[in-house]
């Protein structure tokens, strides 16, 4: 058994204090299987090492010696009121010392996310969430039809790709067109229409990778897609082409193709694949409202491009973080892995690939396992690494890769949401995921790097990180308040120098990451921004995410100059506000050298021969936009490229 009775019943106590429900109708966080389902989310983690870390957690939280730890004084938290419990939770998200804050922010994570989950009617009333949709009954039957690894097993092919994402997808369908033998190894499962009920619950537990889950030092949450079409099946459809500034700075780094036809080609053939347009423009209330205040500011707001065919721009919409129900997102489940399996392409799903063959300098295969331990042994003549930008520099050194590049210059776009309370309702789960962005503050210091503001959809599960928490009562009315709220998305393009990624002893990958100062100074102009596109649509109070509370209400109480003291004087340390990575870069990037880059402008590595890598971790810098377009242009050239080569 994953965890025991003694470990629920801590998790218990620890998520009745985290959420207590109003003492009447709306059920503590124990009454509605909260724990339960938090503990089955946790029990999917991989490393070994974390779980035990997390069992003697709880084996100890309601004991005399950790309440001495955390109180300085011998009482067990089972005998404290609930007053004294917030206070020892508070204690550790006030903390001086950042292990305490990021302890206090991982259990709020873990308590509120599956409370707000499994909350049930009652609970999603209150806040005015109508609850999921469900599975609509005429979803049509799914395209693909990949297969499981059931037994030890050896094939062969011509090129085997490691991730069915973005570059996966992409380089897979490119590949398989030049009449290549292609085999895709997926380390999630296939999920389509008929499987989506737009909840959060399906979301967190089958579509989102799990782990790592947040960087080492807690500093940003890290939110990647699993299954098959990784990424490209929850994301926000939103489509930018590579900035022009972006290219040449890539350029720049060795790679000049970047500044050619090639890669406008490429470019030019992701869009056409994907459908992007600018035909669904129909905004929500919240990107109406973002767009209302940057327009009274006299600010550059346009709608997005995004890969929609049939878009509802509504209800469905709002729900497409947890899968498209109607089929309109062009992921790549819907399209360039429909390609590849039609020209023969093979999918296996349940497969992680855990080590790159390498003989005599050349890429031969992949070994893969499936969850119940079966190993499943693909030979070929080149491999392609799309794994994300955790896992593809994970995989190459446990591989014996040793370019130093490889796990460095991690971009993140650290990415957090500044509320706004606003006189209307805003319902922030309802409309196009995102249909307007504002690019005013992109390029602040004159080097392409700056701010870029959007919105993002905000259900209840999700909103409950970035809402602050200085205890249970006052968490629920800030809860209850959510669908008067603008969220303000602040999307800070890193400069860095970045964070790593490596592989801990136990071959799992492990990210550092911390801010730097100029990063923090991009941040905190962000917040200023957000600000002030909340105060010029009318919002009555506006709110930061950090945890301690940090507020004005714009004419009454406190004004933006105040604002920003505190926030500045509050920083961004590791754990003080919440913090999320959506857009994972550039930890084995192209250039020209093996001294500055993990991989040449091929993206072939330079130690290995036919192992190319094709996704996000290519990039050699932040993209500053939302990457999918990118990714997949660049995984389009870099198979292109190879194609010309095996054939």
């Amino acid at each position: 058994m994953t965890f025991s009775p003694r470990h629920l019943e801590a998790l218990r106590l620890i998520s009745d204090t985290f959420a207590p429900g109003d003492g009447g109708s709306i059920p503590p966080a124990s009454a509605v299987g909260a724990p339960e389902f938090a503990l089955e989310l946790a029990g999917t983690n991989p490393r070994k090492a974390e779980l035990d870390q997390l069992r003697t957690l709880l084996r100890l939280w309601d004991t005399r010696f950790l309440g001495f730890l955390l109180t300085g004084r011998p009482r067990k938290f089972s005998r404290l009121s609930q007053a004294q419990r917030e206070a020892v939770l508070l204690s550790l998200s006030d903390s001086r010392l950042a292990p305490k804050r990021a302890l206090f922010a991982a259990l709020k994570g873990a308590c509120l996310a599956p409370y707000y989950i499994v909350g049930g009617p009652v609970l999603w009333d209150s806040i005015g969430y109508p609850g999921p949709p469900g599975v609509l009954p005429d979803a049509p039957d799914p395209t693909l039809k990949p297969e499981h690894v059931t037994q030890n097993e050896t094939i062969i092919c011509d090129v085997v790709v490691v991730g069915s994402g973005a570059g996966g997808g992409t380089a897979a369908a490119v590949l398989a067109a030049a009449g290549l033998d292609v085999v895709i190894l997926e380390a999630g499962e296939y999920h389509d229409d008929r499987d989506f009920d737009g909840s959060e619950r399906t979301g967190f537990s089958q579509l989102y990778a799990g782990s790592p889950g947040v960087t080492s030092e807690g500093q940003v949450q890290l939110v990647a897609g699993r299954g098959l079409g990784g990424g490209t099946v929850v994301n926000y459809t939103t489509s930018f082409p590579t900035p022009d500034h972006v290219r040449a700075e890539w350029a720049a780094l060795g790679t000049p193709q970047f500044l050619t036809s090639e890669y406008d080609d490429a470019m030019a053939a992701v869009n056409t694949r994907l459908g992007v347009n600018k035909d669904h423009p129909g905004a929500g209330v919240r990107d109406q409202v973002l767009e209302r205040g940057a327009q009274a500011l006299g600010w550059s707001v346009d709608a997005m491009p995004r890969n929609v065919i049939g878009c509802d721009q509504g209800i469905e919409c709002g729900r497409c973080g947890m899968g498209c129900r109607i089929g309109a997102k062009q992921s790549v489940t819907k399209t360039w892995l429909v390609d590849a399996t039609d020209n023969g392409a093979r999918i296996y799903v349940g497969a992680r690939a855990r080590t790159v063959t390498v003989e005599n300098g050349r890429a031969v295969g992949v070994t893969a396992v499936s969850p119940n331990g079966d190993v499943l042994t693909v030979k070929s003549r080149a491999v392609v690494v799309a794994a994300g930008a955790i896992q593809t520099p994970a995989l190459l050194q446990r591989s014996g890769l040793e370019n130093p590049n490889i796990g460095r210059h991690l971009r993140l776009h650290p990415a957090t949401g500044l509320f706004g309370l606003m006189p209307e309702p805003v319902n922030p789960w309802e409309g196009a995921m995102q249909a307007r962005y504002v690019n005013e503050w992109t390029d602040l210091n004159g080097d392409g790097y700056g701010v870029l503001f959007e919105t993002a959809p905000m259900t209840p599960a999700f909103g409950s990180g970035f809402v602050n928490w200085r205890g249970g009562t006052e968490h629920l009315a800030r809860m209850q308040e959510l669908k008067n709220m603008l969220v303000v998305a602040i999307i800070v393009r890193d400069k860095g120098p970045g964070g790593t990624v490596k592989v801990g002893k136990d071959g799992e990958a492990v990210v550092n990451y911390r801010l730097s100062p100029g990063d923090t100074e991009l941040l905190m102009k962000g917040f200023e921004g957000a600000a002030r596109i909340a105060e010029a649509a009318g919002a009555t109070r506006i709110i930061s995410p950090h945890h301690r509370t940090m507020a004005y209400e714009p004419g009454r109480n406190g004004n933006l100059e105040t604002f920003m003291t505190q926030i500045r004087a509050e920083g961004a340390a590791p754990a003080r506000l919440a913090l999320a990575a959506l857009h994972i870069m550039g930890s084995a990037r192209m250039g020209g050298s093996p001294d500055l880059s993990a991989l040449n402008p091929d993206g072939e590595t330079w130690e290995v021969k036919d192992l190319v890598v094709a996704d996000g971790s290519c990039f050699p810098t932040a993209s500053g936009v939302n990457p999918m377009i990118s990714i997949e242009s660049i995984a389009y050239m870099n198979a292109k490229r190879l194609a010309a080569r095996l054939t």
